[in-house]
């Protein structure tokens, strides 16, 4: 085999998002399947990560773990759940933001400490990973893969204090970041968010008096569970046998910043965050994109799936008809295999498929979520155009890309981004559009219900505001080099 590098047929240029997390807490009983309810929802923030998936559960006597790497619906076989029986159950869908994509680094992940064992998914993502591995080893614990999952997890369980909310209190001022994480012991089910807020985590209740956490409120619809509220900034709820007990955060106050990109493209649209549903502030993005891109058109139509409903606000803003003019295999995911050249030769034509009896002779307005490298967008308007589209005005619901995530988001580099160090018109000449129109900071903001100055969310991708100082440049694989040079 040559040294071309590998070929995904799905080639978005889209950031990749982190994680998704699951927590169940049933009431005991000879036939709880918590791992059963886990795995559904796991199930319904597959969007969230595909590398891996796994599920640890405890029957209030012996917690065990089940991890694989792939879709949900390939990393477990019945007989897997059916070995995780218990009335509590954390579950994680994974891609990489610290650590390479392997097994090894698939979680939950099992951390034994003097109170017992722990097992631990995480969303998110910490900046003090390697000062914080190195108070472990001081304490005579050792790591074994290359994350920052699982240095968290070590601290939490070697964490003083005789309660939960002691230990939480003594890993949110050691550790700092983003990470919203769901952990089991054998009798107990606990919710962390951290005190900024960055990543979503949610509470649902069952008919039957248990209770889930979750990264989406989506996830809570498809297993019946009904929303209770979002887990605030710097709280920890811990479940057990006596119910639900909310510490508070024990920080003084931090920035909230919760982040903006949820809104934009993560989250799926059925979702709620921060008091609103997903698709109707994507609408709005849309409508005021209209308002500040107008342009002569004769239909809109967007990049699915994640800019439909952004295009929807578009078309009503502007009055301008809405079509769909791609068409998306839902199926395309990532693959290791190689394919000869004829099929690396057909690109995003893998992903896409355009319409042109929808397309021909119109001035056509593509919206999208976002460009991050641009390597995608130059290759979807030469294929709008040789379906027939007179013009290409690309309209993004996004305010240009132009510094990385330290947050749980796998974006890129700085050198990177398109919009590192170009105007919009060098740019528009790069991906071959007609025009090309991008919301502003402010228009975001508004749309996503927070100020003008965006006091409620990180928009570091956009502005370099961090809400919690960072290394200009940082490697997720830094912990597994180190761990491989023997430190």
């Amino acid at each position: 085999m040559d040294d071309a590098p590998r070929f995904a047929l799905d080639e978005s240029d889209n950031p990749h998002d982190e994680c998704g997390v699951v927590g169940v807490h049933l009431p005991q009983a000879t036939d709880s399947d918590a791992a059963q309810v886990a795995f559904y929802g796991l199930y319904a923030l597959q969007h969230r990560g595909q590398e891996s998936a796994g599920i640890a559960a405890s029957d209030g006597r012996t917690l065990r773990n089940f991890t694989n790497v792939g879709l949900v619906s390939n990393a477990f076989r019945q007989e897997d759940l059916e070995r995780l029986p218990g009335h509590i159950a954390v579950g994680h869908t994974r891609y990489s933001t610290t650590g390479s994509s392997s097994a090894l680094n698939a979680q939950p992940i099992l951390a034994q400490g003097p109170g017992g064992e722990i097992a631990l998914a995480h969303n998110g993502n910490i900046v003090n990973a390697e000062e914080m591995r190195q108070r472990l080893l001081e304490w005579g614990v050792s790591t074994t893969t290359g994350t920052d999952s699982e240095v968290i997890a070590h601290l939490l369980a070697w964490a003083p204090g005789e309660t939960w909310g002691e230990r939480t209190a003594y890993l949110m001022k050691s550790i700092k970041g983003a990470y919203s994480l769901v952990v089991a012991t054998k009798d107990t089910t606990i919710g962390i968010r951290d005190p900024h807020g960055v990543r979503p985590l949610c509470l649902g209740r069952f008919s039957n008096g248990g209770w889930i956490i979750a990264s989406e409120s989506a996830a809570l619809d498809h297993i019946g569970a009904q929303f209770v509220r979002e887990v605030d900034p710097g709280e920890t709820v811990v479940i057990d046998r006596d119910g639900l007990v909310s510490v508070p955060n024990p920080l003084p106050q931090e920035r909230i910043a919760h982040c903006v990109f949820e809104h934009i493209y993560f989250a799926r649209p059925d979702s709620t965050l921060d008091g609103r549903l997903v698709h109707m502030s994507r609408t709005r993005m849309g409508a005021a994109l209209a308002k500040e891109h107008p342009v002569e058109a004769d239909v809109v139509i967007s990049i699915p799936e994640s800019a439909n409903s952004a295009a929807v606000g578009y078309a009503r803003a502007s009055g301008i008809p809405f079509e769909l003019g791609l068409v998306k295999n839902r199926y395309v995911g990532r693959t290791f295999i190689e394919p000869d050249q004829r099929f690396r030769d057909l690109g995003v034509r893998n992903k896409f498929n355009p319409l042109p009896e929808v397309l021909a002779g119109k001035r056509v307005v593509v919206v999208d979520d976002s460009i991050v490298r641009g390597t995608t967008t130059p290759r979807i308007v030469q294929l709008l155009k040789r379906a027939g589209a007179a013009e290409i005005h690309v309209r993004v619901c996004a305010p240009p890309i132009k510094n990385p995530c330290h947050f749980g988001v796998d974006m890129a580099t700085k050198d990177e981004f398109i919009a590192s160090g170009r105007t919009v018109d060098e740019i528009r000449e790069i991906i071959g559009a007609d025009s090309l129109g991008y919301l502003s900071t402010e228009a975001l903001h508004d749309a996503v219900g927070g100020d003008s100055t965006g006091s409620r969310f990180c928009d570091a991708c956009f502005t370099g505001n961090y809400p919690i100082p960072i290394q200009l440049q940082m490697d997720k694989l830094s912990l597994e080099r180190t761990l491989t040079q023997g430190e």
